[in-house]
């Protein structure tokens, strides 16, 4: 099988021997090339608008004695870092690799990074969740004693990014030396760094799946059956992201099965139908780091009377001695951490 590259990876044609087909991919890429810049565009904008909001809320408001509102800090730096690739790639499906090895490398490591540690943060928050409500006795609520937590999980992030540095690099169209494409180093490269998400992924799939399993059966057999609105905020957090990434996952897996000549994957129906699905999975999965601030928005009662106070603030020219006063006010949830 020989292949070609379009400007963001995907084959601009394939050629199998067996079947003596030429698979071209111009329109899948055109399609590409107009559609995911101005998808990402968007999510650029909205991500950072939302994730720096909740930096800033975070910052005036709470303290972070809470474990819970240090994880959500954390995620938001992870999704501000993924959303800071995301105007390279819509330059990369437009005009093609213009920025040098460097930024090809750096680029490839903010989006590993930034999704392996969205995975991490999610895991660690359902995790604390699972062991506040299954294991109420835990210490997992103080801070002090788990403060290095972040840390190995942004270790544990960073060094399964690692691959995406060693193993991409710029490289020219063989037909045009002058279109030039940010690509993993070989096909072995690409199979090997979609297995490596694909088993991150899966692997956070059964532990969150596992510890929701618990928390429900927990809360359904409590005779009280309080309402946990962290919860319901981190179930819905995680739902999105696995709806998301789930589909971008199938996807560029089965897209493997065409290096390994596995029927029909290599026929040029097949791949063209999973080049479509890429681009819409692609999207799907991109966008979820501007989601997460809209959750906070609607789930959290704090979160959103603190939004009312910085809208408050701007539009009506409130004091600043009224901004900060939450911090220390009584407000309607528990104290302790946003949610």
């Amino acid at each position: 099988m020989e292949n070609s590259s379009d400007a963001e990876g995907g084959p601009l044609y394939e050629y199998s021997e067996e079947y003596d087909e030429v698979c071209y991919k111009e329109t899948v890429a055109k399609v590409g090339s107009i559609a995911v810049p101005l998808f990402f565009s968007i999510v650029v904008l909205l991500s950072l608008a939302g994730n720096i909001l909740v930096l800033v809320i975070l910052g005036l408001y709470e303290n972070f004695r809470s474990l819970t509102n240090i994880f959500i800090i954390n995620l938001a730096v992870s999704d501000l870092m993924f959303t800071l690739g995301l105007p390279f790639w819509s330059s990369y499906f437009i005009w093609g690799w213009t920025f040098g090895d460097a930024v090809c490398k750096g680029v490839n490591f903010v989006f590993s990074a930034g999704y392996y540690s969205s995975i991490v943060f999610l895991m660690l928050m359902t995790i604390q969740r699972y062991a506040a409500v299954v294991h109420p006795m835990s210490k997992w609520e103080g801070g002090k004693q788990f403060a290095a937590v972040p840390i190995l999980a942004w270790v544990v992030s960073i060094s399964a990014a690692v691959p995406a540095v060693l193993l991409s690099k710029v490289m020219a169209d063989p037909e045009d030396p002058n279109k030039l494409y940010c690509e993993y180093n070989s096909m072995k490269a690409t199979v090997a760094v979609t297995y490596e998400q694909n088993i991150f992924f899966l692997s956070a799939f059964l532990v969150i799946g596992f510890c929701y399993i618990r928390i429900l059966q927990t809360v359904l057999n409590s005779r009280a059956r309080k309402r946990h609105r962290t919860i319901r905020l981190i179930f819905c957090i995680v739902a999105v992201f696995f709806i998301g990434w789930a589909p971008y996952n199938i996807v560029i897996f089965l897209q493997t099965l065409t290096y390994h000549q596995i029927d029909p994957f290599r026929e040029c129906y097949v791949t063209d139908s999973l080049e479509y699905a890429d681009y819409a999975c692609r999207l799907l999965a991109f966008s979820h780091c501007c989601l997460n601030p809209v959750f906070y928005v609607f789930v959290s009662v704090k979160f959103q009377n603190y939004l009312k106070m910085i809208v408050q603030k701007l539009f009506h020219g409130q004091s600043n001695t009224d901004l900060h006063q939450p911090r220390n006010a009584p407000v309607p949830c528990s104290q302790g951490s946003m949610y």
